[in-house]
């Protein structure tokens, strides 16, 4: 399944463009702290490419927050070093398959 283009951000890796994008308003999990933030990154010259799923440590930017907490943004540098893990892990954004699941734990 494709990510949608409305919403998303282009990324180039080591010469391959990669589209990339976090859901725009957290879920209700999300905004009680309950579920994790989700990445989802695909080749976006693939039609049919396998996207991966990121499960980050973090909160997601727009859910409430006590004043005073920083928000902490997915960065493309972020995404990039994330991209390159899921490579080195067996990602195969080139070809078809079921997503990829990674989780990023909190110390990455």
């Amino acid at each position: 399944m494709a990510i949608l283009k409305k919403g998303s951000r282009l990324i180039v890796v080591d010469g391959v463009q990669y589209r990339w994008r976090v859901r725009g308003r957290p879920t209700y999990c999300q905004e009680m702290d309950w579920s994790p933030l989700y990445l989802a990154i695909e080749n976006a010259e693939m039609k049919s490419g396998q996207v991966m799923v990121i499960s980050l440590s973090q909160n997601h930017p727009k859910r409430y927050r006590p004043a005073g907490e920083n928000v902490v943004p997915v960065l493309p540098s972020d995404v990039e070093k994330y991209i390159r893990m899921g490579l080195q892990a067996g990602w195969r954004p080139d070809q078809p398959g079921k997503q990829f699941l990674m989780t990023i734990p909190a110390n990455e």
